[in-house]
Formats: structure tokens, C-alpha cells, sequence
């Protein structure tokens, strides 16, 4: 299984530790283009892969960011509202069932 983390980053913190790696050639080409297209730097990818490994496993409180924080509560959908039927719903309508 592969697991995809899409980490919004965010540059206030200053990085000041130098770290070498070794790494195939074709996976640090695509790291940069996708560094360019996400306005980032390797460096900053690679902090945040790290930040991710290193989350307590045992530690179960979902740490959310101030912009998802600001999100909450603006919508308000009705009790019975079924958020799983409606998804499917838009993705049937979105590529065909």
C-alpha cells in the first residue's frame, strides 16, 4: 500500500541544521519539480516527511492547522445529512458510474 501525504507548508520556521542524503537521481528530479510546482524547496519537503515520521503513533489527537480551524463551523448541514451517500453520489456524478 502506498500512502500519500500532502503536507501544506508553511516558511516561518528557520532551518539551520544541514543534512546530506544519498538518494537515486530520478527521485530527487522529481522531488525538485515537485518542489517548484508546490512554490517549496526540497529542504522543506524532506522537514515535513520527517515531522510526519516522527508523530507519536500513541498519540491520537488529529493537530489541525489554523486555516482548517478557521473552516469550522462554516458550514451547517441538517441531522440527517449522510456526508458518505452524498460523496459517492458526486463522485458517480463526476466520472460515470
Amino acid at each position: 500500500m502506498i500512502l500519500v501525504y500532502y503536507v501544506r507548508i508553511f516558511k516561518w520556521e528557520v532551518m539551520n541544521t544541514k543534512l546530506t542524503l544519498k538518494l537515486d537521481s530520478e527521485v530527487i528530479e522529481k522531488a525538485k519539480k515537485f518542489a517548484k510546482e508546490n512554490n517549496s524547496s526540497l529542504s522543506l519537503l524532506v522537514e515535513n516527511y520527517f515531522r510526519i515520521l516522527a508523530v507519536d503513533p500513541g498519540n491520537s489527537e488529529i493537530q489541525l492547522s489554523k486555516g482548517v480551524l478557521e473552516l469550522s463551523g462554516v458550514v451547517k448541514l441538517n441531522g440527517d445529512f449522510d456526508v458518505k451517500s452524498e460523496y459517492h453520489k458526486h463522485l458517480d456524478e463526476k466520472y460515470g458510474s
